[in-house]
């Protein structure tokens, strides 16, 4: 028996029957990453791969309760904080992960799928801005949810351009922003990573046929392992977006619903080549 080397992603989020969203999700998408996932729920679906039906929210101190006995017998390299349900559970988890400045904490907190993303209530989003936002390494958000954030310091129906809302989560405390489903001057999709010094990246991408659920979560919990792996927060969004194209690209469809990424997909492709008749090495690799 050896010690634990593998690095351990603690991650918050909803429970997915399915396994495309949450933190199913995260537990696959970190092991295809060489990472292993504990997992915090913060509420619990009612859902199949067409819809989610209802959520039955897990109450502040239980989430508080999961993460502080984990943390008590493991050492973690990397936070995920997705979807929550409550602007007390984003005060409890802000508390737990103060305690823990030196780990990445990569924060995904709106989910689309949610009957209402998390976006109509205004307490927790406030919540998220002022106590969760400024702890984050990476803060991962849409236009949309960039902007509805937005609201909670500006006047209402005082718009702002993308830059500027951006730098003023930085100016929090923020390290990066990952802001999705952007657009190039050209027109072209791409997600835009931010640091202090204004716009780092774009990184583009190429609309695939869908639909798809769970594409998101797929991208943050890459970006968690990547960057419990030691990744600086750019080279991490390029595979992180890399490895999510894939996984969409091999999407199955489980049931009469939505496209659910295929998170092992590169081990399927190097197992389909490797029959005692057919495998030869790979010396490109």
């Amino acid at each position: 028996m050896q010690n634990q080397t593998t690095p351990l992603v603690l991650t918050f989020g909803v429970s997915d029957p399915v396994g495309a969203l949450g933190i199913q999700a995260d537990l696959a998408a970190c092991a295809a990453h060489g990472c292993h996932a504990l997992t915090v729920a913060t509420s619990i679906l009612i859902a199949d791969s067409a819809r989610v039906e209802d959520v039955q929210e897990v109450d502040p101190d239980w989430v508080m309760d999961q993460a502080r006995v984990l943390l008590e017998d493991m050492p973690v390299a990397a936070f995920k904080v997705g979807a929550l349900s409550s602007a007390e559970q984003a005060s409890a988890i802000a508390e737990i992960v103060s305690d823990y400045t030196d780990v990445p904490l990569i924060l995904d907190p709106f989910l689309s799928s949610l009957p209402d993303s998390g976006l109509l209530d205004e307490d927790m989003v406030s919540a998220i801005r002022q106590i969760l936002v400024p702890q984050a390494s990476l803060l991962m958000v849409s236009q949309v949810e960039l902007a509805r954030m937005a609201e909670t310091w500006r006047e209402g129906g005082e718009a702002a351009a993308l830059g500027e809302n951006v730098a003023e989560i930085i100016a929090s405390g923020c390290e990066y922003v990952l802001v999705t489903s952007a657009s190039t001057a050209a027109g072209a999709p791409c997600n835009k990573l931010f640091d202090r010094d204004g716009l780092l990246a774009e990184l583009e991408w190429q609309a695939l046929p869908g639909p798809f659920i769970g594409a998101g979560s797929t991208l943050s919990a890459a970006l968690a392992a990547l960057m419990a792996r030691g990744h600086e927060a750019g080279p991490a969004a390029r595979l992180a977006q890399e490895y999510t194209t894939g996984a969409l690209a091999h999407a199955q469809r489980f049931g009469m619903g939505k496209l659910v990424p295929n998170k092992f997909f590169r081990a399927e492709q190097a197992g389909a080549g490797m029959t005692p008749s057919t495998h030869q090495p790979d010396h490109d690799n």
